[in-house]
């Protein structure tokens, strides 16, 4: 075997297996699922978005009758748990004036949710995307995030 051959196996091992780490709509659509029990059982209907590593959104699910403003925050949440690997939560914390990152959420005017309800999603020590929550009070939304990526390997 040549060496070109050798690399271009090599190459397609690396890009199959890193595949298999990726964000999927089936693991999305059952983090969601989790997430929407709990809302049905507090009675507060909800928006949850996931998004992959890179952001980008896998999926959206929006319960009936939740706020229509539900959509964007949840999107936010997720992108900002995804851009900086931490919940929104603990984001909000650091953006306070006179903290390290004050000031950060303007700097993606619309994309930053500085807020709880969004989580990183991480499988076996490998991060995957992020969970944003969005639609009852900032304690609900955090509770149900939590309760949603819970079942996460």
């Amino acid at each position: 075997m040549s060496d070109s051959q050798m690399a271009g196996e090599i190459a397609a091992a690396v890009i199959e297996a890193l595949k298999s780490e990726r964000m999927t709509l089936e693991e999305a659509l059952s983090i969601m699922k989790r997430g929407e029990e709990m809302a049905r059982s507090l009675h507060v209907p909800m928006v949850f978005t996931v998004v992959d590593d890179g952001g980008n959104m896998v999926a959206m699910h929006r319960m009936d009758n939740s706020l229509l403003a539900a959509i964007s925050v949840s999107h936010a949440k997720a992108y900002t748990a995804a851009a900086l690997r931490i919940s929104t939560e603990e984001a909000g914390k650091t953006v306070l004036p006179g903290q390290p990152l004050y000031g950060l959420q303007q700097t993606h005017p619309g994309k930053f949710c500085v807020f709880g309800g969004g989580v990183p999603l991480t499988s076996g020590g490998r991060f995957l995307g992020g969970l944003g929550v969005s639609g009852g009070t900032t304690e609900q939304d955090i509770a149900v995030a939590r309760h949603a990526v819970s079942g996460c390997p």
